[in-house]
C-alpha cells in the first residue's frame, strides 16, 4: 500500500477548491483538505502538517505571497513545499514565485485530468 500525501489547498473560490479536491482524491494518493483564506491555511498547516500546500496567489485579506511568508517563518511549517496555483502566469509573476522559494507553480485554468500528476511532478514524485 502506498503512502498517502496530505495536500492542503488554499483558495477563496470554493468551487475551484471542490474541483481540486476531486482531482487529487481521484488520483488515489492524496488526502486533501481545503480552506478559503490565508489565516485558515496557517492554522490548518500548523495542526494537520500537510505534505504539500497548494496556494492561490490572489486572495482577499492575506494574499498568497503573504501567506507563504508566514508559513516560512514558522518552525512547524517552514519545510512544507508550497506550490502556487494561480492565474498570474506572466514571466514576471513566475520569476517572483520562483524568487519567493516556492516549489513550483500550476497555472489556472489547469487541466483536471493531469492536475495530480503535475503536483507529484513538482514534488519530485512519479
Amino acid at each position: 500500500m502506498r503512502q498517502m500525501l496530505k495536500a492542503l489547498y488554499v483558495d477563496d473560490d470554493e468551487d475551484i477548491g471542490t474541483i481540486v479536491e476531486l482531482c487529487l482524491e481521484l488520483d488515489g494518493t492524496f488526502e486533501t483538505r481545503t480552506v478559503t483564506s490565508g489565516r485558515e491555511a496557517l492554522a490548518e498547516a500548523e495542526t494537520w502538517n500537510p505534505d504539500v500546500i497548494l496556494l492561490d496567489y490572489m486572495m482577499p485579506e492575506m494574499d498568497g505571497p503573504t501567506t507563504f511568508g508566514h508559513l516560512k517563518e514558522s518552525g512547524t511549517t517552514q519545510a512544507i513545499p508550497v506550490i502556487f496555483v494561480t492565474a498570474k502566469s506572466m514571466d514576471e509573476d513566475i520569476a517572483m514565485i520562483r524568487d519567493l522559494g516556492a516549489s513550483g507553480m500550476i497555472s489556472k485554468p489547469f487541466e483536471p485530468t493531469t492536475f495530480a500528476a503535475e503536483v507529484k511532478s513538482l514534488l519530485g514524485q512519479s
